[in-house]
């Protein structure tokens, strides 16, 4: 029976290549030899679904859309059901900019998020990874999903907005409607931005009699390239921006990270006998499981590796199908957590790459590190499930371990 409140039925997909669909079931369980499948029939492919939409399979593809503003703009950035008009209330600069607000938009962020920045908040990381292994690491179980990497980044972006680490609980939900449940139930969608977007103004309001030393009113300071302070909608988007970006990303490849060593022993044994290591493996972890995948509208017909595409259709950006494609990554399959020649996509490509990637490199190795450290023993629980989150970001939402060595 499908779910009378589903606005658009999905019916399952019985033909990948003319009839694809990211929040089958299929893919969110285990995407990559359906995307085997798709490159093995053509660099881009095509679906009718979500009222048209492509999708680049190969690396060189997707990079040539990532560079291509052109003919593919930013002002959608999620595949879904409906496409409804484009408003400053829905926006979230930079990420659903294009040349030349973008620009401006984006080196506004940058500053915030600098290696240095990153270095002063790597301790409150640190102590928020120990905070919560305290809570469980006497347990013979756990899900970790639940109990560690989704608070990490929440906590951490939370802290760099000078906002309560407490209402994370409200932040989880609000990325579940926006970034899970707004695929396919508008209303859902709306009600989460609605909701962020009062209870930022709130927090700007109260800023505005009494500054801090804080992300927000870094954005509230900060003067566009004629001098002027930022429009309220644009400091509310950017804010909406940051915790939805700053957080699903992060505690996705710290989970798919996890659940790599938690099922690969030779792997979590060399780390732990290797911690310089960590480092590189996280790049390649960062590869072998990108969490992201953006979107694109093509606004004028072009071709993309001799494939033609119209507009009036979505496309769907897979930064993870790239980073599995084999013509750019020997054993692109393999997780090779040495790989030292590691020009993977996870960040994006173009001018969008991701803003936050200092903050999420330091957020998945200190989660590791911590995580290694203290609990060298886990693995997959065999009574458990690892379920995992459906349409843009993909990681487990329950990740159920056995702690300790087995009996």
């Amino acid at each position: 029976m499908s779910d009378v409140n589903q606005p658009a039925a999905h019916p399952p997909v019985t033909d990948w290549v003319h009839d694809f669909d990211h929040t089958d079931p299929q893919w969110t369980e285990n995407p990559f030899p359906i995307w085997d499948e798709l490159r093995a029939a053509s660099p881009v492919v095509h679906t009718q679904r979500f009222l048209g939409c492509y999708l680049p399979t190969t690396y060189e593809a997707v990079r040539e859309i990532a560079n291509d503003t052109e003919h593919f703009s930013s002002r959608r950035i999620i595949v879904r059901d409906v496409r409804p008009e484009i408003t400053s209330k829905n926006a979230a600069p930079p990420i659903t900019s294009d040349p030349p607000v973008h620009k401006p938009a984006k080196q506004l962020l940058l500053p915030p998020f600098t290696p240095d920045a990153m270095k002063k908040l790597e301790p409150r990381v640190r102590a928020i990874c120990n905070e919560l292994i305290d809570d469980f690491i006497a347990e013979k179980s756990v899900d970790a999903a639940a109990r560690y990497t989704k608070h990490i980044p929440v906590r951490a972006i939370a802290h760099m907005l000078g906002i309560p680490e407490s209402d994370s609980e409200l932040f989880i939900n609000w990325i579940h409607m926006i970034l899970e449940l707004g695929i396919t139930d508008e209303s859902k969608l709306l009600q989460a931005v609605q909701e962020m977007s009062a209870y930022f103004s709130g927090h700007i309001e109260a800023r505005k009699n009494k500054p801090t030393d804080d992300l927000i009113s870094y954005l509230m300071n900060a003067r566009d390239k004629d001098g002027n302070p930022l429009e309220d909608t644009h400091v509310l988007g950017s804010l909406r921006l940051l915790l939805i970006a700053g957080i699903d990303t992060t505690w996705s490849a710290i989970g798919s990270s996890l659940w790599h060593l938690a099922k690969t022993p030779a792997d979590r044994e060399r780390l732990i006998a290797e911690p310089g290591l960590i480092p590189t493996a996280v790049e390649e972890l960062l590869r072998a499981y990108s969490p992201v995948t953006m979107a694109r509208e093509v606004v004028k017909e072009t071709t993309i590796s001799g494939c033609p595409v119209k507009p009036g259709n979505m496309v769907l950006l897979s930064f993870p199908a790239a980073n599995r494609d084999p013509k750019m990554f020997p054993d692109a399959d393999k997780v090779v957590i040495d790989r030292r020649e590691n020009r993977h996509a996870a960040f994006g490509l173009g001018i969008h790459r991701c803003v936050g990637s200092n903050l999420a490199r330091m957020e998945m190795q200190v989660a590791l590190e911590e995580w290694l450290r203290r609990i060298p023993d886990f693995r997959l629980d065999p009574a458990g499930t690892v379920t995992w989150s459906q349409g843009t970001v993909r990681g487990p939402r329950q990740l159920p371990f056995l702690l300790g060595k087995a009996m």
